[in-house]
């Protein structure tokens, strides 16, 4: 069942308006379960290309399709009422040209209800930042370690280690603030750049790995939850672990079924009369 739309739902101008003010609360979300669970405390559900990792066991992000993000994110959609849906845009459909961009955020947009976009890169998508949020479609930017190039940087570790890396990402950060996003991610960069970041951009500035100056902060949920195994980034806290409770559930469950301990009577259905 859908979750009733609530005219308190976050916008865009409101999430912008947080920027110095109350932290904002960020988690990823894919599934309806999870949606109506985190809209009653998180200010923005992030409908992350990681799901192709934490969902379908990809390697990375780069093989997700918009055929998942729009079905995942339709779902989150339906079934939050309170939060600012964000959805990223795949790989592979965006970095073309604004043109392609604008087809797929449309889509994305038209497809799922969501707030918003989020894409990756930082300068060199200025130009198509622009073209979205000119068009009508609010844009998050994300800078710093960004998952869709891993190929390129050389893997998953922090970002802004010598002078000229730190450099290139505030340019970019700035540059993305610049060409129209709302807001910005900062991943993974070492702590006195996402610092400076916040303090340097107008818009809400939000950390993983990155600072406890920003202006809120994201996770993905799974890892959060303690469902994603033992090597987790060092930015990650785990606040259960519910990867444990599952196994002790499932194997209950396993050793009732074969003691032919499950179903007992208080489980199925008998005639009437």
């Amino acid at each position: 069942m859908s979750v009733a739309k609530d005219i308190s739902r976050l916008s865009v101008p409101k999430f912008t308006a947080r920027k110095g003010g109350e932290k904002l609360v960020c988690l990823t979300a894919y599934t309806a379960p999870m949606a109506r669970i985190l809209d009653e405390v998180a200010d923005m559900l992030l409908v992350g290309d990681s799901l192709g990792m934490v969902v379908y066991g990809f390697d990375s992000t780069l093989p997700v399709t918009l055929e998942h993000m729009i079905a995942h994110g339709r779902a989150v959609v339906s079934h939050s009422a309170r939060a600012l849906v964000v959805v990223d845009l795949p790989f592979g459909s965006y970095q073309e040209s604004p043109q392609q961009a604008f087809r797929a955020a449309a889509r994305v947009m038209a497809e799922t209800g969501c707030g918003a976009v989020k894409l990756e890169g930082g300068a060199e998508m200025a130009e198509t930042i622009a073209f979205l949020s000119q068009r009508g479609i609010p844009v998050m930017g994300h800078v710093g370690l960004t998952p869709q190039a891993v190929n390129a940087l050389g893997g998953y570790r922090a970002r802004g280690r010598s002078d000229a890396e730190a450099a290139k990402i505030g340019a970019d950060a700035r540059a993305v603030v610049q060409a129209g996003a709302f807001s910005l991610v900062v991943e993974a960069v070492l702590e006195p750049i996402a610092r400076q970041i916040t303090a340097d951009v107008p818009v809400p500035v939000i950390g993983i790995g990155g600072s406890v100056a920003c202006d809120g902060q994201v996770l993905v949920s799974d890892d959060l939850l303690g469902l994603t195994g033992a090597s987790t980034p060092r930015f990650v806290k785990h606040y259960a672990a519910l990867g444990d409770a599952v196994r002790q559930a499932a194997g209950a469950y396993a050793a009732e079924v074969r003691a032919g301990l499950f179903p007992s009577e208080a489980h199925y259905f008998r005639a009437r009369g």
